[in-house]
């Protein structure tokens, strides 16, 4: 070695272990053999020795070495018989593991070195010193604070899990001290890991403030009784012996007697073959084919069978497998096994690293295309997935071994003046190019939560994100009624875990900042921990999908909804901002006139929307009847106060539900609109929730179009303002009577069959088996009053409810509803089965199977035990409603492009689906639309009652329905 040359020194031993902890379990699929670390060290050695040109470290190495622990008894265990007494038994499925790998090393065709009764890092030092003392650059890969007292000029420190450098200022940095004081700062501190004692009461914090002031560790003993904090005195002065055995066990020996030379080391290049045929030995098919590209070996002449054979003579490896039952020495159980270890691991953000370059992010999507799954979530500027930004990506793949990718970070100070891009980020179209292939590969399964956000994103950016798990989705199909589906609230449930909340890293209120605003570092810990928790939810709640029984649930009902709303909130929908306009204006002078009409009715002006003064009014100033106040002392002035106000007769409250109402629908919806509307696309576009209700219900937000009103003038109004665009028609294809059907089916309910199946007026057919009246010339009131009961039964209505909404006594209400199961007695037999099933198992489920859990079932509190009861009669049936509903939105876009069809499905309102279709294709959509919502419990489920499908075409929504 002569000066100038630069020495690269591998901490192997740390290596090893953080490639078996970081990297999944893997076995090698011939014989079973644990390899996941010998991968995961192969995977690190090569990236490491692809990346020794960057500028950052110097120039290439001339000089290559990987040190290894040669034993676990070192000189140190004579000096204090407790050293790393702590350290916990080495993994069984490890140990035949470490021969391999430093045959690995050799494979490399660098030295693999070490030497019994020293420690790596006393080699490292050595070799380290003798370089610097030669006029060599050395670089220590390792990120282990025991090497840092190493640090100087010429000795610099390479972590490369965080792609990150370490010279003096970092240690300064991170520790306060500088690299010749980290000896006694550690002799201060300890080290609880390798059972160094160190002085109690003093942490690497104190240390560091006591040698800034006292200068070494001998004097700050000398003159320990300086110090005026009592306890940290005494424990100096007590422990003075104690701290000096620490820094005889924490300072490395420089002047181990080596065997092999620096000269030994010198670095002669990859052995194309050797190392082509020890890896495809090992089965390592992706580093292999990118080693034999590199090296341009043709790895399909290389017979690795002979390599395989050799590398086991004599190593123990063999014999060390060969020693467990074959159960245990199963691939199927040491997997298993391995799972069980690494998912039981604590989540420690320190493991997570940062990509910055593309060989990296590469290498990552390699190991994920081997292990055949990766998790991943995506950072960016909103919740809105049409108008963010992407900022990142998070990649997973194992418990622990996370990953942040930083693509578009900004600093807060050029950002205002239109730009100004973070340092250390990969171009985002350069991460497109590697990333996009990973996503659309089918072979890999991605894993997330709440996917269709991040697939909505990423495709914007034109990456279509095939083959996947939502663990929300997941835990939806498992647990619904449960709890919530939330990663953090998931994550405290299965993880015992909390995650990081996104204000402790973007602020809150007025100070909050955008994602892109957020620092490298702590963006890092966020993101990668929510890839990591998500990797860590899908390998507990995946297998609970057989055990269950919900396997056909999430395969049929839940995971297929994912692309198809991700496409349907793409496309958005049309709407008419000149109406809404227009619209507003017409609601304002409504409310003005109805307050006109207020005012003279309570004899004075106050403010309408304050409950306060409005119960004043009501039950103090006109003392009317029903009044109750609420736990503040206020009278309550709710819905269903009013209404029963009004349904007796008494105008004032009528007319405060009209003008609530108006003020609803202009606040919600012809003012908020136009706000919604896309500047790029002029097209709103709704998120659809798939995991919100109990019942399996979507449910829609941002902006709620499932709530615009349909049975008033002014909601209906509101719809006329969503139309097709020019030269296409909008289709509302929505199900009659669907709930009720679903209730025939699975309360076997004859009379309600039969009158399905012969396409009678269910309606009117009720009211004439209720109340002995001709179906013909029926008059409208009495079938009105049947239809309320027919849909209120399904909602568990009570007398007094029905009575408000017919404006008839209780009595009356109490006498039809009594009727009404006199006349179709199976329906109340189907409520208290019902509920009966529900006591006993916790649970309900529609047709299909989807589970409808109600923990408060049994409760001991009437109110609540009765609410539970009503959820739960009505669950199966709105469930196999919206069962339904679902399956034949998975099976539409299929069926219409079988049919050569080009419509497009833009929203779905509950029992509803609408569609924008060209012209020309109306007549012909319309068929194939109604057959597939009106076969779609085939061939699942053979339902009893037909389906029936309206369908119509119109320039708007409401003309269409």
């Amino acid at each position: 070695m002569k000066p100038g040359d630069h020495l690269m020194l591998v901490d192997g031993s740390a290596y090893i272990f953080r490639a078996y902890h970081a990297l999944p379990p893997l076995t090698r699929k011939s014989d079973g053999l644990p390899v996941g670390a010998v991968a995961g060290f192969c995977n690190m050695l090569w990236k490491l020795l692809a990346v020794a040109e960057d500028t950052s470290l110097g120039e290439k190495p001339t000089h290559f070495a990987v040190i290894f622990d040669a034993s676990s008894k070192t000189f140190r265990n004579e000096i204090f018989g407790e050293y790393k007494a702590n350290r916990s038994e080495t993994p069984e499925d490890l140990i035949p593991q470490f021969a391999v790998i430093r045959d690995a090393t050799r494979a490399f065709n660098v030295a693999s070195i070490e030497k019994d009764g020293f420690e790596a890092d006393d080699l490292i030092a050595t070799y380290a010193r003798q370089a610097e003392e030669m006029g060599a650059h050395v670089t220590i890969v390792s990120s282990d604070k025991d090497l840092m007292q190493l640090v100087t000029e010429k000795i610099i420190m390479f972590d490369q899990m965080k792609d990150k450098i370490i010279r003096t200022a970092e240690v300064i940095e991170k520790f306060g001290v500088g690299p010749e004081k980290m000896i006694d700062l550690q002799a201060l501190a300890g080290d609880s890991t390798d059972n160094v004692p160190g002085v109690p009461g003093i942490g690497a914090k104190t240390a560091a403030q006591l040698l800034l002031e006292y200068g070494d560790l001998e004097t700050l003993l000398g003159r320990a009784g300086e110090i005026k904090q009592n306890k940290r005195r005494e424990n100096l002065i007590e422990f003075a012996d104690q701290a000096r055995l620490s820094k005889r066990l924490v300072e490395l020996e420089q002047n181990v007697p080596v065997d092999a030379t620096l000269d030994d080391m010198a670095v002669e290049g990859v052995d194309g073959p050797k190392l082509v045929a020890f890896l495809k030995g090992m089965e390592f098919t992706t580093l292999t084919k990118r080693v034999a590209e590199a090296t341009e070996t043709v790895a399909e002449t290389i017979d690795a069978t002979k390599v395989s054979v050799d590398h086991w003579e004599g190593n123990g490896a063999l014999d060390a497998a060969s020693t467990r039952s074959d159960a245990e020495n199963s691939p199927t159980a040491m997997t298993e096994a391995l799972k069980a270890s690494a998912f039981g691991q604590k989540i420690d953000h320190d493991l997570y690293e940062r990509i910055t370059d593309l060989d990296t992010l590469s290498a990552w999507c390699d190991a994920a295309r081997d292990q055949g799954f990766v998790s991943f979530d995506t950072e960016t500027t909103s919740l809105d997935a049409m108008q963010a930004d992407l900022v990142g990506v998070s990649l997973a793949l194992a418990p622990g071994k996370a990953a942040y990718i930083p693509l578009q970070h900004k600093s807060g100070v050029d950002d205002l003046l239109g730009g100004g891009m973070v340092e250390g980020q990969i171009p985002l179209r350069d991460a497109v190019s590697v990333l996009k292939p990973l996503l659309e590969d089918p072979a890999v399964l991605k894993i997330a939560q709440n996917l269709k956000y991040d697939a909505l994103l990423l495709s914007r950016y034109d990456m279509n994100v095939v083959s996947f798990d939502d663990t929300m989705l997941l835990s939806y199909a498992l647990d619904t009624g449960r709890g919530g589906h939330g990663m953090d609230e998931l994550s405290q449930r299965w993880l015992d875990h909390t995650p990081i909340p996104f204000k402790q890293v973007a602020g809150s209120g007025k100070n909050m900042i955008t994602f892109d605003q957020v620092p490298l570092e702590a963006a890092t810990a966020y993101a990668a921990e929510d890839a990591d928790v998500t990797l860590r939810l899908w390998q507990v709640l995946k297998p609970r999908l057989a055990a269950d029984g919900m396997t056909r649930v999430y395969e049929s009902l839940e995971r297929p909804m994912v692309p198809m709303l991700m496409r349907m909130e793409k496309r958005g929908i049309s709407v008419d901002r000149q109406m809404l306009s227009r619209l507003s204006g017409e609601f304002a002078q409504g409310m003005a006139g109805l307050e006109a009409e207020i005012t003279e009715l309570a004899g004075e002006r106050f403010n309408i929307g304050s409950p306060k003064q409005l119960g004043d009014i009501l039950f103090g100033k006109m003392s009317l009847p029903g009044g109750k106040k609420t736990k503040t002392g206020a009278w309550s002035t709710s819905a269903s106060v009013l209404e029963e106000l009004a349904a007796e007769g008494h105008e004032l409250p009528r007319k405060i539900v009209d003008w609530r109402q108006l003020s609803k629908l202009k606040s919600t919806y012809t003012d908020a609109l136009p706000g919604f509307i896309n500047p790029d696309t002029k097209r709103v576009h709704t998120s659809y929730s798939l995991a919100s209700t109990t019942t399996g219900r979507l449910s829609s937000s941002d902006p709620n179009l499932q709530n615009i009103p349909v049975r008033t003038e002014s909601g209906r109004k509101i719809r006329q303002a969503f139309v097709a665009e020019a030269g296409n028609k909008l289709i509302s294809a929505d199900y009659s009577q669907i709930e009720l059907r679903v209730l025939a089916h699975i309360a076997d309910i004859p009379q309600l069959k039969q009158a399905f199946a012969d396409g009678l007026d269910i309606h009117a057919m009720t009211a004439s088996e209720m109340f002995g009246v001709p179906i013909e010339g029926m008059d409208p009131m009495v079938r009105r009053q049947a239809k309320a009961i027919n849909f209120g039964i399904i909602y568990g209505i009570s007398a007094f409810g029905l009575a408000n909404q017919l404006s008839i006594s209780r009595s009356d209400a109490k006498s039809y509803i009594d009727t009404y199961f006199e006349r179709f007695p199976g329906i109340r037999t189907y409520m208290e089965d019902t509920k009966a099933f529900a006591r006993t198992h916790g649970y309900v489920q529609t047709i299909f199977g989807r589970r409808a859990h109600y923990p408060e079932i049994n409760s001991k509190n009437p109110n609540m035990r009765a609410f539970n009861e009503r959820a739960a009669i009505n669950a199966p049936i709105q469930g196999s409603a919206a069962d339904i509903i679902r399956r034949a939105m998975v099976r539409m876009e299929e069926a219409l492009t079988k049919s050569t069809l080009s419509a497009q499905m833009l929203l779905q309102v509950h029992d509803e689906l609408i569609f924008e279709v060209p012209e020309n294709e109306v007549d012909a959509t319309i068929p194939v639309v109604r057959d597939i919502m009106e076969q779609a419990c085939l061939p699942l489920i053979d339902l009893s009652v037909p389906l029936q499908v309206d369908a119509r075409a119109a320039d708007n929504w409401d003309e269409a329905h």
